[in-house]
């Protein structure tokens, strides 16, 4: 193969099979073509035809990687989907990636600048995820079944023999909820096992390619030179996706799940003993244990808050150890469980009230009227944890977008609500000396919106930070989201665990219940109550921005239609009726590409208010309409009713959708398209997400790109230059093996871009790698030896998801579609591509045979003879 030059393609977010990226078509009559496996294995490998062309100047092979995230349709299927499950941990890891002013160099970056801060909070935000998974299945575990479930019609529906919990010994004192920690534990644990196979998984792909940089030809199947996974940088960093270790931390990784799984444990374990401590205060030998083990439990937590912004946790080292402080936290988890299942296991202390007595009396299913049966007998405490946990929260997303937005002085506003808050209950309940007496009708709850306003004035400060370079204003470049994105991406995150855990709450109680049964035995915490109130209202709340898309999708329609038609004097009626379909795809792709961020960003002022509300409710501890409600209050609870119904399916509505994404391809391209944003990114913020396909994706890239490069001159393998073709997603995949590639490999290489999202939408929300200032470092690397840019960016005005890049400077404008009408005998329309079918396209094809003659070395013709 040598003389030739390779175009390597790489699919987007549709997993295009390799047959179909490869152009290959079967003969009338024919199967359809198989192409060939040259290199790699079933899940992510490089192809090409099985009869190529001798004569063809330009060999084409396929990289497809769609199966580490779509897959076929077999039983893995339905494991990936099950990752959709996971998708807060997800957008929360995304979150630390939208980061403004991220350094070039991670060694530069330091906690007190504003990307530090900002990612220190990022990653305290990503562990308070972790804790809301484990306080739902705590709530569960420890109080829907160990506390509130007390006879055997309730504990016979749970699956397995539970009705033990409801007799004798394991009846008394807070024997059953030792028991019920067994969920949460064993989430963790579940959890920790998924997490341990991804890491490796990841780990099989070593990130350093290529042949010794002292003899530019060595075979393919030479050793490298550097057989580390993350080998010293070789010149100065400009873009943070430059440095050697970006695709590589499986140590972080796992020290960050310690983290994570250890104080998810000691969270669950701190709610049940928290419950028995405070109505059963324990003394003499008891205290000293109790005292002993809050210390034990509380000490991983402080451990955890201050490594979250060390080097050895933030640095991307490749496979790193443990260290000593891994183990100390496991050591120190471990000791605090063991505490509180022996104080838990303990009798009643004679200081406080027997549990048994706080416990709702059993068979209240079957007889309400039973003395106790509609009092309020939830796990004592229960409520009030899951109240201040989210209200923390949403000071810490504020405290996000401030700081990222504005700089460190704009955390002064989040923190100054904290104290205005904490002051204000401290004050209600009479603890603080030499202050007058608070209202009696001053509750903590009324606290909460005047709170939120001082907190969310940091969002409003004025943004500060680097110098961003402005482009034209129909450029659409700006920041996403004036700079918030950070806070956006990970408050999403926060709604949509809160929703998977109230619906998980809701599927539980329905089932304890035994369905709509008329008296409940177990009842969820007043704030999960709310949540199916809130998340009606937030669907509601998506009608009029949905309408107004709709009229905006209109008004451009109208726009694309009379620019099409400004001529119509010779246009037929059959050219008419085309315009009108490419109005529609014209429309589409300015909607997406000129509205989408403003609108998504109006529907999070929306939900940031509803947050803001459901703080408040929360925290009054009381019910969203009473048990019988009439009046006024039947509406409210046929909202609330309707909520709490979606909420117990949207798990497995998200699992169904994302099942859907893997074997639908109109899906894929909709939906997908956001789940492949979210897992290209490395997991430096939350270890629990679901794995980055890119950690396998890229290094194999780089590894087989700089192979083909480094063949002897006389291999038959070898090929001049390589056209690095990327669609859709696969442009950033592309981007991103470039700009890890050594220079003497880059200058024999070109980049096609098509579907390219790398300005409207990376550029927008990751603008430390992709924005104004930071995607030049990606031309700079592609700059030729005539000092021109070696890439070509194609884009079609029909492409929802595909824009130009003036980056690049090679920009083509492809017809969509080719012409109006049939011609040259054929009777249908030519089809109206939009966002595929890039390599047939005459200015394609052109364009790489113009690139194929410049990267293949320019050979001398012949001497005529001399008559």
């Amino acid at each position: 193969m040598a003389g030739r030059v390779l175009e390597l393609r790489v699919h987007g977010v549709s997993n295009t099979p390799p047959a179909q990226t490869l152009g290959l078509t079967p003969e009338p009559g024919d199967d359809d073509p198989e192409p060939w496996l040259v290199a790699g294995d079933e899940v992510t490998g490089f192809y090409r035809p099985t009869d190529p062309e001798p004569d063809d100047p330009i060999v084409v092979e396929a990289y497809s990687w769609g199966q580490l995230t779509s897959g076929a349709r077999t039983a893995r299927d339905v494991e990936r989907a099950l990752w959709t499950l996971l998708l807060p941990f997800t957008l929360a890891n995304v979150a630390l990636h939208a980061r403004p002013g991220i350094p070039p160099d991670p060694d530069r970056e330091r906690w007190g600048s504003r990307s530090g801060i900002t990612a220190w909070l990022i990653r305290l935000f990503c562990l308070s995820l972790t804790g809301t998974l484990v306080l739902a299945a705590t709530g569960i575990g420890v109080d829907l079944i160990g506390w509130q479930c007390v006879d055997d019609d309730c504990l016979g529906r749970i699956p397995g023999p539970w009705e033990f919990l409801g007799h004798g010994w394991w009846h008394e004192a807070g024997h059953a909820l030792a028991v019920g920690l067994l969920v949460p534990l064993g989430l963790l644990a579940g959890l920790g096992l998924l997490a341990w196979r991804t890491y490796q998984y990841e780990a099989e792909m070593p990130a350093e390619p290529g042949g010794p940089a002292t003899d530019p030809t060595p075979g393919l199947d030479d050793p490298p030179d550097e057989q580390t996974c993350c080998p010293p940088p070789t010149e100065i960093l400009t873009n943070p996706l430059q440095d050697p270790t970006f695709w590589c931390g499986e140590g972080q990784l796992r020290r960050a799940a310690v983290l994570h799984l250890c104080t998810g444990a000691v969270t669950a374990a701190g709610v049940a003993l928290g419950a028995v401590l405070a109505v059963d205060p324990p003394q003499g030998l008891r205290a000293a244990l109790a005292w002993l083990t809050v210390t034990l439990l509380a000490a991983p937590v402080a451990i955890a808050v201050v490594a979250l912004g060390r080097p050895w946790l933030t640095r991307r080292a490749g496979d790193t150890p443990l260290g000593p402080w891994s183990f100390a936290v496991v050591v120190l988890t471990g000791a605090g469980l063991a505490g509180t299942i022996l104080l838990l296991l303990l009798p009643d202390g004679p200081a406080g009230t027997p549990l048994v007595q706080l416990r709702p009396p059993p068979g209240c299913g079957r007889h309400p009227a039973i003395p106790g049966c509609g009092a309020d007998r939830s796990l004592p405490g229960y409520d009030w944890v899951i109240a201040w946990f989210g209200t923390s929260q949403v000071l810490l997303l504020v405290a996000i977008g401030a700081v990222a937005r504005s700089g460190r002085h704009a955390l002064a506003a989040p923190l100054g609500a904290g104290m205005l808050l904490a002051g204000g209950v401290a004050w209600i309940s009479g603890r603080l000396p030499g202050m007058p007496s608070a209202p009696g009708g001053l509750k903590v709850w009324m606290l909460a919106v005047p709170v939120a306003a001082v907190a969310g004035a940091g969002l409003l400060l004025p943004r500060t930070g680097p110098a961003v370079e402005a482009g034209p204003p129909d450029d659409h470049t700006d920041l996403a989201w004036n700079g918030r994105a950070p806070a956006l991406i990970a408050g999403f995150g926060w709604l949509l665990a809160i929703a998977y855990c109230s619906g998980l709450f809701y599927w539980v109680i329905d089932r304890l219940n035994d369905g709509a049964a008329p008296n409940p035995a177990v009842l969820p915490p007043v704030p999960v109550m709310w949540a199916g109130l809130a998340f009606a209202v937030a669907l509601l709340a998506l009608i009029p921005i949905a309408a107004h898309a709709g009229l905006l999708f209109g008004q451009l329609r109208r726009e694309e239609y009379a620019e099409l038609t400004a001529d119509g004097s010779s246009l037929s009626a059959h050219d008419l009726r085309r315009c009108r379909d490419v109005s529609v795809f014209r429309a589409l792709h300015r909607l997406v590409g000129e509205h989408a961020i403003r609108l998504t960003g109006w529907y999070a002022g929306a939900a940031a208010v509803l947050a803001a509300l459901g703080c408040a409710v929360a925290l009054s501890h009381v019910r969203p309409h009473p048990p019988s409600a009439t009046g006024w209050w039947g509406p409210v609870k046929l909202v609330a009713d309707a909520g709490d119904w979606l909420l117990g399916w949207l798990p497995v509505a998200i699992a169904a959708v994302g099942l859907l994404v893997y074997r639908n391809e109109t899906v894929r391209r909709t939906v997908g398209v956001l789940w492949d944003v979210g897992t290209f990114w490395p997991r430096a913020a939350h270890p629990l997400a679901p794995p980055s396909y890119a950690e396998r994706a890229v290094p194999e890239l780089q590894t087989r790109t700089a192979g083909l490069l480094a063949l002897a001159e006389h291999d038959p393998r070898r090929v001049e230059g390589i056209i690095l073709s990327g669609h859709s997603q696969g442009t950033v995949i592309c981007a991103a093996v470039i700009l890890q590639l050594p220079e003497r490999w880059r200058q024999r290489i070109w980049f096609f871009s098509y579907g390219c999202q790398l300005t409207r939408l990376y550029g927008r929300v990751f603008p430390a790698y992709f924005g104004p200032n930071r995607l030049p470092t990606l031309a700079r690397a592609l700059s030729g030896p005539a000092a021109d840019t070696q890439w070509t960016n194609f884009w079609r005005d029909t492409d929802p998801l595909g824009w130009s890049v003036p980056a690049g400077e090679g920009e083509v404008l492809v017809r969509d579609p080719e012409a109006l009408h049939p011609s040259g005998g054929e009777v249908a329309d030519p089809p109206i591509h939009n966002h595929s079918a890039y390599p047939d396209a005459p200015e394609f094809v052109r364009e790489r045979a113009r690139v194929a003659r410049l990267l293949r070395p320019s050979v001398p013709s012949p001497r005529r003879a001399v008559s």
